[in-house]
């Protein structure tokens, strides 16, 4: 099991509590982005919001987003806010594999996040140095089952990426590679 912060750091915490107690109900967010890879994983970079790809009950998404959606009031005070991505690609199956981030803290919001892989592979498309960088450290910190994400991107992901598949296999061959001459640089320490 990679090792997940149990504690979440501030001001996601404040946040949080703030935006769960906007909720009526039991709300499930399934999280990816940079706030896993920083608050769950720990890796010290900047990002200003949650990345969510679902937000359940559906009947609760409109008053979370107004409450804490970019440009609401929490936004203005903690300068962090919750997006819901509308467009992305990610594996078919994630949500049999989320996994719930700091249980018990707030009583109605549960943050589920990507489990490694698929939280990777939501970075393939855009691709740019951060996305790199993001899955480099998590492929250090874990580390990566290299055969994993290939398996997982050929039955899970690229049957229904956006764009042009052949560009995201020469993506992934780089990105493995990548990960190979890391793995590779780490054993010559």
């Amino acid at each position: 099991m990679p090792p997940l912060h149990k504690m979440i750091l501030e001001p996601w915490h404040s946040f949080l509590t703030e935006l769960d107690q906007a909720a009526s109900e039991e709300v499930y967010l399934h999280c990816m982005g940079g706030f896993v890879v920083t608050q769950l994983y720990g890796l010290a970079r900047p990002t200003a919001d949650v990345d969510v790809l679902s937000i359940t009950p559906v009947a609760q998404r409109a008053d979370l987003l107004q409450k804490g959606g970019k440009g609401s009031e929490l936004h203005k005070k903690y300068r962090i806010y919750l997006d819901y991505v509308t467009v992305a690609s990610y594996s078919s199956d994630y949500d049999e594999r989320l996994i719930e981030m700091f249980p018990g803290t707030y009583k109605h919001l549960r943050l589920l996040a990507l489990d490694l892989y698929d939280l990777a592979l939501t970075k393939l498309s855009r691709n740019i140095e951060r996305d790199r960088d993001d899955v480099k450290y998590l492929a250090r910190t874990i580390p990566f089952d290299l055969e994993v994400l290939k398996q997982r991107y050929q039955t899970e992901f690229r049957p229904y990426v956006i764009g042009d598949p052949k560009q995201h296999d020469l993506t992934l061959a780089l990105w493995i590679e990548m990960l190979q001459e890391e793995r590779n640089a780490s054993a010559q320490k």
